[in-house]
């Protein structure tokens, strides 16, 4: 539900909760299944929001972000997952506003591509530093919400190409909960579409922030905490 309604919130909070209770590989390719889906469903929901233009553009981007990571078959430990994931937040907040961030630009929507989906596969999600790029541009909230997530649903398939797949390590969870991640997903993300109709774009945005700061800072706090602990 929440990821329905604020989308990248959602998605940096169940990465949250993946990520302390099960390996990087097995956290990385659930949540990308999950939100694959949830994003997915997302932009059919709100597929006629969709600027095709530019997910175009984000994949040129996007696919040369494989490149490095494949070549060094890299997989972070979990204290740098947890680190990454915290700090895009505030990562985000930092780029200069004189950089006038727009997805509706073509280098920066490529930009945005090779970006963000680089750094999903090491931290599992981006999505702040996405958010960078349609903040400022003139889209309606429902042409951001839908362009997102359309962007997220190829981000993601990516991700768990690259653990599930390239690396061959995809991880033994069961059928039953894939399932249930899946089923979650899509009910969530269909609830949420009458909570973002009614929501302004300002209200949309303020909570959008506060929820991704919060989070941001625990993530950053655990991931620290498993650095200094003894092994």
């Amino acid at each position: 539900m929440i990821s329905g309604v604020f989308g990248m919130a959602g998605g940096l909070i169940l990465m949250l909760v993946l990520g302390q209770f099960l390996s990087v590989q097995a956290a990385m390719v659930l949540h990308g299944i999950t939100q694959f889906f949830s994003n997915g469903w997302r932009a059919v929901i709100w597929r006629q929001w969709i600027d095709w233009r530019i997910i175009g553009l984000y994949t040129m981007g996007a696919l040369p972000a494989l490149v490095v990571p494949l070549a060094l078959a890299y997989v972070p430990d979990k204290a740098t997952m947890l680190i990454l994931l915290g700090l895009t937040p505030y990562a985000a907040l930092a780029v200069p506003q004189q950089w006038a961030l727009d997805a509706t630009k073509t280098s920066h929507a490529v930009a945005c591509g090779f970006i963000v989906a680089g750094l999903q596969l090491i931290a599992g999600v981006a999505g702040p530093l996405l958010d960078t790029f349609f903040v400022r541009s003139a889209l309606d909230r429902r042409a951001v919400v839908a362009t997102k997530a359309a962007t997220q649903a190829l981000s993601h398939t990516l991700k768990v190409g690259y653990y599930g797949v390239l690396l061959a390590q995809v991880p033994n969870l069961g059928l039953d909960v894939y399932g249930a991640a899946i089923a979650a997903a899509v009910v969530g993300t269909t609830l949420a579409g009458p909570v973002l109709e009614k929501m302004s774009n300002e209200n949309f945005r303020r909570w959008t922030k506060t929820i991704v700061l919060v989070v941001g800072a625990i993530s950053i706090a655990q991931g620290l905490w498993l650095l200094m602990k003894p092994h």
